[in-house]
């Protein structure tokens, strides 16, 4: 049987202050930077109008494409390559052009092509696809999207008071926002484009996140039964590395299937491929070197008190120990 990384005894809490640090440096610049200037959302969102075109040969420059759409009434179309210069995609999701959506799906599709039929000729060119989207129900895509992102996280919550104490689902909660935010820096940074791809990505990172933290703190729990006079310091060291090699051979088996999407998705599946692939990794990073950490600050800041039964207070007299072991002996 294939033995990764057993008994391994790394020191992963005291790293804390580099994960810290990381992560802050990560997630503050790409807030600051959606606050700024948004997410560029797909036309399933905005509402709009999307033609895919195939050029005969020689095509003609996007700049040729761009100029012919201007003399058509439609400057604000959007136009890039797609795969190879024949192919082009152009986008209207301007509010001007999307208000025109109203009047039909059509109307600005029937616009596009008549601009290119003038410049070109229509038998220069051949439309592979048309998607019009109006901008009602793109207000409505964009709404349920939302919805859903907030019923996945109450469910969350509900999941982790239900499994936990407090002390563990609060720890958890703040490690799966802390995944949440720096995915969403990260697609900021990658300029990906909101689509619905991309929101079933988010909503399979969330669940991916809570469950490698959940694998560890359920580790944790155990230790606390098994060593109750071992340090939480300690014991969140040694459930972090027990559960090192169920972690990295989940993480690199999902990995590899997401490489093969990123390499051969095509520029359509590609956005969530990264989605999904940065959030396997920060998720790991997260439950080897956030929670952990996140955890022994909460029972530090709200140390459990014994219970009335007289059940002694595990949690708190393991941080308690722990610090008294940290603590340098006084100079004879």
């Amino acid at each position: 049987m294939l033995r990764v990384l057993h008994n391994t005894k790394i020191n992963f809490i005291r790293l804390w202050r580099v994960s810290t640090a990381f992560s802050l440096l990560l997630i503050i610049p790409g807030l600051i930077w959606i606050a700024l200037s948004g997410f560029h959302y797909s036309i399933e969102f905005t509402g709009g109008t999307l033609k895919r075109i195939q050029f005969t040969d020689p095509p003609p420059s996007v700049a040729d494409v761009r100029a012919a759409m201007a003399e058509g009434g439609l400057p604000q179309v959007e136009i890039q390559t797609f795969g190879s210069p024949n192919e082009l995609i152009m986008r209207a999701q301007d509010p001007s052009t999307v208000a025109q959506q109203d009047a039909g799906a059509e109307v600005v599709s029937r616009q596009i092509t008549a601009a290119l039929d003038a410049k070109f000729g229509a038998d220069k060119y051949e439309v592979l696809l048309t998607e019009g989207v109006g901008p009602k129900v793109g207000s409505e895509l964009r709404r349920n999207a939302m919805i859903a992102l907030a019923i996945a996280f109450i469910t969350t919550l509900i999941y982790l008071a239900w499994r936990f104490e407090w002390r563990f689902g609060l720890a958890a909660v703040l490690a799966t926002v802390h995944d949440i935010l720096a995915t969403l820096a990260f697609m900021k940074y990658m300029n990906l484009e909101i689509s619905l791809f991309v929101v079933g990505a988010l909503l399979t990172v969330i669940g991916y996140s809570l469950n490698d933290t959940v694998v560890v703190f359920d580790r944790v729990r155990e230790n606390l039964k098994k060593f109750p006079k071992t340090g939480l310091y300690d014991l969140l060291n040694r459930s972090v590395n027990e559960t090192l090699p169920r972690t990295v051979l989940t993480g690199s088996t999902t990995l590899a299937t997401l490489l093969s999407l990123l390499i051969f998705g095509g520029t359509v599946i590609r956005p969530f491929a990264w989605v999904l692939t940065w959030g396997i990794i920060i998720g790991t990073f997260s439950s080897v070197y956030v929670a952990g950490p996140l955890l022994l600050w909460i029972n530090h800041q709200w140390p459990r008190h014994a219970a009335a039964s007289g059940r002694a207070d595990r949690l708190a007299q393991a941080t308690r120990q722990t610090e008294r072991e940290k603590r340098p002996a006084p100079a004879r």
